[in-house]
């Protein structure tokens, strides 16, 4: 009876349940696994990554040797997927291409023929390009046939790979490495292969050397483009900890480009820095006025001449200011980040320079030590049946006796053996011996032969008894390498000068080939500052037509009069007061004044506007002190001596969550002014404010309802006809969707009150209206902008000062003087005037 199939319905269904955050744990500390340890990490040993150990012993199985033809590169990229790598051969050709080029690698290990690409261009594809081993890398594979790493099965278990290659350089060092792991990455810059070389071979004298020893040998990285280092705390750093950073600049050279014009010629970059890249970042920072004097940029770069960028100079600007400029604004001066992280043992180290060393002389040890060893059997081995093989000559005629009396192979293998008290291996090799070995020269070759095995015996034995011997072989062979691969240095190594740290870069003007001329900085209240210069000392009568534009963006924060060598503060939320040079800001003419043409001051100053914005600028020249003030209504006026000589530091110790809301620098007979949330204005007398040092906290400016902060803080001063400006609005509705209600009235109106009080009503609210949410106390007629920078209408002016608002047709996002309204007074002003933001 034939059995029946059970249905399918009757097969018992098995549902594993698991727990689904186990099995993402799981799953992602797998993928995390393999991440670090099969792709982006190095091995500290030879410095390769897995993909780049597998395309290098793949092409030396193909026999892809210097002094071979190249062979297509989609040949090697499909060797190495098919048998070792089991990934795309984008990957594969990737890392194949990076290998290849001389910008990235200071010891390139593949010979690359064809389109390899650029720092700014890809290459071509695999089908089109051609590949072989450079000498670099048969001195990385060396030694593989002599059991001196172990292998290790490849993917599917019917190949093997090595676990490391055998590195007679520090390849890690020489070529540096990159990668992005998961939870951690590497980034480690290239060095001299003979400076690596003496460091190695110092340690190997010298096991307790110190970092300074070593750096004494090898000073900072080498990079494969040249350029020059300055620097060396950072390197240090990195020497020491395996974290540390420097900064890389261009090598560039003033030269005469024609009998009238001078311009700057490039002709090494900073580390993976392109030409393409260098020109966008020139020609966006003409574009946006952060770089001045620049005619023209042309790329000369071709095969003949190597690299040469030629950056054309205006008459009447000095290159050596002009380069100051384009270091600091584009990729002509890049920073590089140590990280140096790689695996030691299968698990992610940080390590320092000895480190790295030290891991490296441990391996070639390992290499020398396994390397004798099987040297020592081969030719044990050999020595064996090179005598076996001396007996049958001297006594030839007996061993062809029992041979030719033997029945078969086994009976004269076992005859031998007795007759002659051979080995096994010895008679086996008898057997297979030829006639033509019979001669007398044979004898004599097989005498010298044992000699020279009995000498090279004694040798390899001595060699394995000695540590010394070893680490003395190790040091030898590093010197040989060094000697047939190494290049001289490219990269020159120059300390840090003051300018060139960030901070002190801001505090040191660069000081163009002008006249130290009368100027004016201006301030929008979108953020945007400029420079306008008054070779004369006084502002033009041309200055009349800029109210009249209105131009987006011309909203008036506050205004500096200096001269364009001198420094000035810039103020911000902070607290901070930032030193900043006027000679670096985007000139502006007269004539045709626009602060749109500005360029923002946060980025100028490298401040993260999410965090901290700037308040108003402050002239570090004047006698006048600095009165500010904060959201929590406290204020300061700081005694002008106090500035301390530094890039930037605080001017006011404020409580947690407080904010600076304005700055000015007022006449003792000067008024300052409030503006809180609650629609209160107060004013009173600067003098009422006692100077105080930068660490104060300042006093009680104007008193706070609950719940109301301030808006506005500056100071008015006895002679300006002033107007006050209010915007109220709602808290209950989405920001951005209410335009609310403004009024402008005459200063006027409101009464000066004591230091501390509540001060007086601003505005009466409408209905719905709860809270002030912009103002503005300054010079008619006051000019409102939107969030996008345009012009707003504001009510006409002479409103009561407890009167309700006119409602508007539009958001109001800011509101300022008109250039008009301050360019004359502050030319002949001593300091700074100042309005404030929301």
């Amino acid at each position: 009876m034939t059995p029946q199939t059970p249905a399918a319905s009757d097969v018992p269904e098995k549902i594993l349940d698991v727990d689904l955050s186990s099995e993402m744990q799981d799953s992602f500390l797998e993928y995390a696994y393999s991440v670090i340890y099969s792709r982006a990490l190095p091995d500290a040993r030879d410095g390769l990554k897995p993909v780049q150990r597998r395309i290098l012993y793949q092409m030396s199985e193909m026999g892809l040797r210097p002094d071979r033809g190249h062979v297509k590169s989609a040949r090697v990229v499909g060797e190495v997927m098919g048998k070792l790598h089991p990934h795309g051969d984008s990957a594969i050709y990737d890392a194949l291409v990076r290998m290849a080029q001389s910008w990235t690698l200071r010891l390139p290990l593949v010979d690359g023929h064809g389109n390899f690409g650029s720092a700014d261009d890809g290459p071509a594809a695999s089908r089109y390009t051609e590949a072989r081993l450079a000498q670099a890398a048969l001195a990385m594979t060396d030694g593989l046939d002599e059991d001196v790493v172990d292998f290790v099965p490849n993917y599917d278990n019917q190949l093997v790979q090595p676990d490391v290659l055998p590195s007679a350089f520090p390849n890690l060092l020489v070529n540096g490495a990159a990668g992005i792991a998961v939870g951690m990455a590497t980034n480690m810059a290239p060095h001299n292969l003979i400076e690596v070389v003496a460091g190695a071979r110092y340690l190997i004298d010298n096991p307790d050397a110190s970092i300074d020893d070593l750096m004494s040998f090898i000073p900072g990285p080498d990079l494969p483009g040249g350029g020059t280092i300055v620097g060396l705390a950072g390197i240090r750093d990195a020497y020491t900890s395996g974290r540390g950073s420097f900064k890389t600049r261009a090598r560039v050279s003033v030269e005469n480009l024609t009998a009238r014009k001078v311009g700057l010629v490039v002709t090494e970059l900073p580390y993976l820095v392109g030409t393409e890249k260098v020109i966008s970042k020139i020609k966006d920072g003409v574009t946006n006025k952060k770089l001045a004097g620049i005619s023209d940029v042309t790329d000369l770069t071709d095969r003949t001449h190597g690299l040469r960028l030629v950056i054309g100079i205006k008459t009447g600007f000095s290159p050596d200011a002009v380069l100051e400029q384009l270091f600091r604004h584009t990729p002509l001066e890049e920073s590089f980040n140590f990280n140096n992280v790689a695996l030691v043992a299968g698990e992610p180290r940080t390590l320092g320079l000895k480190d790295l060393l030290q891991v490296y002389i441990d391996h070639r040890i390992e290499v020398v030590t396994r390397r004798t060893r099987f040297r020592l059997a081969r030719r044990t081995e050999r020595l064996h049946l090179v005598e076996g093989l001396l007996i049958a000559i001297l006594d030839i005629d007996e061993v062809i006796q029992v041979i030719r009396a033997s029945d078969d192979t086994e009976a004269a293998r076992v005859r031998l053996i007795d007759v002659f008290e051979l080995s096994l291996l010895q008679a086996d090799y008898i057997l297979e011996l030829r006639l033509r070995r019979l001669t007398r020269f044979s004898r004599i070759e097989l005498e010298a032969e044992r000699d020279n095995l009995r000498r090279e015996i004694e040798e390899l034995q001595a060699l394995l008894g000695s540590p010394a011997l070893i680490r003395s072989t190790v040091s030898d062979e590093l010197d040989a390498v060094a000697e047939k691969l190494g290049t001289p240095r490219r990269t020159v190594l120059t300390e840090a000068r003051p300018q060139d740290a960030p901070a002190s870069r801001r505090a040191q003007p660069v000081v163009l080939e002008v006249a130290d001329t009368s100027c004016v900085i201006v301030l929008s209240t979108t953020g945007r500052v400029i420079r306008v210069d008054f070779p004369d000392g006084s502002a033009p009568p041309v200055l009349a037509g800029a109210e009249a534009r209105r131009a987006r963006h011309d909203a008036v924060l506050s205004l500096v009069s200096t001269t364009s060598r001198s420094e000035i503060g810039a103020v911000t939320t902070l607290g901070r007061l930032i030193r900043m040079p006027v000679l670096d800001l985007p000139v502006v003419p007269v004539n045709s004044m626009q602060l749109a043409a500005g360029v923002r001051i946060a980025e100028y100053l490298g401040l993260d506007s999410k965090k901290e914005r700037v308040v108003g600028l402050v002239s570090l020249e004047s006698e006048k002190p600095i009165a500010l003030g904060t959201m929590a209504g406290v204020v300061k006026r700081l005694i002008p001596q106090d500035y301390a000589n530094k890039p930037d530091f605080e001017i006011i110790t404020m409580r947690p969550g407080d904010r600076v809301l304005g700055v000015a620098q007022p006449d003792e007979d000067a008024e300052l002014v409030f503006v809180a949330s609650d629609a209160q204005l107060l004013r009173f007398a600067v003098d009422a404010v006692r100077p105080q040092g930068r660490t104060a906290g300042g006093m009680a400016g104007i008193k706070l309802a609950a719940g109301a902060r301030s808006i506005w803080f500056g100071a008015v001063g006895p002679d300006d006809d002033a107007v006050v400006a209010t915007v109220a609005g709602s808290t209950g509705v989405l920001p951005g969707t209410d335009t609310g209600s403004a009024k402008v009235s005459d200063f006027s109106e409101f009464p000066a009150k004591g230091r501390a009080t509540g001060g007086v009503r601003a505005q009466r609210f409408l209905k719905g209206e709860d809270v002030m949410s912009l103002a503005f106390v300054g010079p008619q007629p006051p000019l409102a902008l939107g969030p996008d920078g345009s012009v707003r209408s504001l009510p006409e002016g002479g409103a009561r000062r407890d009167a309700s608002g006119v409602p508007l047709d539009a958001i109001v996002g800011s509101i300022g003087a008109t250039l008009a309204s301050r360019m004359p007074a502050a030319v002949d002003s001593e300091g700074a005037t100042n309005g404030a933001i929301e």
